[in-house]
């Protein structure tokens, strides 16, 4: 049986799973993935490699008893025989008070994340890709290191209620770093696509390649607050930790930045400068994502925070109900609205401040403030009367988003940057001038 089944195909194997089961309800989750990679260093390939899985994954519940059971075999013994290890699981297990019950069927928007490009990328492709990268480094006499992943995955799921959901999807990821011969400069640079001829290795190694001979020389100022600009990839990885945390059950318990005493939150409230507008829709074509959340629950074009304020939180099915409010589930991909201006203007409207190419290493400090810390790399530059003067050494930061968006000057241009804090998310997000970050001490580190 293939990994990537197709939607009348995988439709046909959920059916057969259900009429295994004699719970009371049961829930049947597919998913399969081709994933194939390259990784280079010092102008050479290292490594290639590719992986497949498909994964079937049965809920069955007894009242409010819930068992799971999970396989990666598919033949009609092993699909019976996960959908009764599921029932005995569940007539062990203790009731779950926050079992509600299986959704009826939804109504899902079109689906447009899945890419023939991409699906059919070959080991060639992607050595080509690469080779255009080692090319510029090697050039220059440069040394880069980088790595290419593309997949190609699906994931349905049907229960004993009717409901059926199918999303194919595609997406490639690049990043390059090139260091300076002597070992003192470097740069990064990253692309997301889901469709691969959109993908730009050699524009990509060629930023990289400018930040890394631009960083070489970099001196020591003094820490502090300073204004700033961030790249859209340094501005995504603070975002994240905002993105992460717009639920409304730690909200109302309290253990959020959105809590407020008394169990009351800040729903409603406006956090931050009143150009700030994060959203989500699955069916943007720079950022295509699921239509369907992980319980089933439809997807939308939703606006997070607008103009400032808080318009949504997301709620388990189970704490709307215990609220009495609507059920909207975490969004499958987030933007944020940006601006007109370019790199080049945001600079040039600086009178002396920082760019900031990438940061890194994040970690949190203070959940209920969402202050983190980190260390910028790949390309610092100090800024003095809208030009960049010189590189200048790595800082450590101590900043909140929240703080940051309050302390907005300009929105940039926006764009679609990978994740480069582990997680190879892809957001769309805009460069921005903020003022008084807080830079807290020096980094000797290139």
């Amino acid at each position: 049986m293939s990994i990537i089944l197709t939607e009348a195909d995988a439709k046909a194997l959920l059916q057969k799973v259900l009429k295994f089961s004699k719970a009371d309800e049961c829930e049947v989750n597919l998913q399969g993935e081709e994933w194939s990679n390259i990784r280079y260093a010092l102008n050479k390939v290292t490594t290639c490699g590719s992986k497949t899985y498909k994964t079937l994954s049965v809920q069955s519940a007894f009242g409010k008893k819930v068992g799971v059971a999970t396989i990666d075999e598919f033949d009609d013994a092993s699909l019976e025989k996960a959908v009764r290890r599921s029932e005995e699981v569940a007539q062990l297990a203790p009731e779950n008070p926050e079992y509600i019950g299986l959704l009826a069927p939804q109504q899902y928007l079109p689906a447009s994340g899945f890419f023939s490009s991409t699906a059919n990328m070959s080991a060639v492709d992607r050595a080509k890709a690469v080779a255009q990268s080692i090319q510029i480094a090697k050039a220059q006499k440069q040394t880069v290191a980088g790595y290419l992943e593309d997949r190609v995955g699906y994931s349905a799921m049907m229960n004993s209620k009717g409901l059926f959901a199918y999303y194919p999807s595609t997406k490639v990821n690049f990043s390059a770093t090139i260091r300076t011969d002597n070992g003192t400069g470097s740069g990064y640079a990253t692309q997301g696509v889901s469709d691969f001829p959109k993908l730009n290795t050699a524009s990509a190694t060629q930023m990289a390649l400018q930040k890394a001979l631009g960083s070489v020389g970099a001196r020591a100022i003094e820490p502090g607050k300073y204004t700033v600009i961030l790249e859209p990839l340094a501005a995504a990885v603070l975002l994240e930790h905002l993105f992460r945390s717009l639920d409304a059950r730690s909200a109302d318990e309290g253990r959020s930045f959105l809590s407020k005493p008394g169990g009351k939150t800040k729903l409603g409230e406006q956090i931050m400068d009143e150009r700030v507008t994060i959203y989500s829709d699955p069916t943007n074509p720079e950022l295509p994502a699921s239509p369907w959340s992980a319980d089933g629950r439809a997807q939308e074009k939703l606006n997070w925070i607008e103009k400032g304020v808080v318009k949504n939180l997301s709620y388990s099915r189970y704490w709307a109900q215990k609220k009495g409010v609507k059920a909207v589930p975490a969004p499958t991909n987030f933007m944020m609205v940006g601006g007109t201006a370019s790199l080049d203007e945001l600079i040039k409207s600086t009178q002396r401040g920082i760019l900031v190419t990438k940061f890194w290493y994040i970690r949190s400090v203070d959940p209920q403030s969402l202050l983190v810390t980190g260390l910028t790399r790949d390309g610092t530059f100090y800024i003095e009367n809208g030009k960049i003067k010189h590189p200048v050494k790595n800082f450590r930061f101590n900043e909140s988003p929240v703080i940051m968006l309050n302390n907005l000057e300009t929105l940039g241009k926006v764009e679609r940057v990978v994740s480069s804090e582990g997680s190879f998310s892809n957001y769309l997000v805009p460069a921005m001038k903020i003022r008084e970050f807080t830079f807290t001490s020096l980094s000797d580190a290139v």
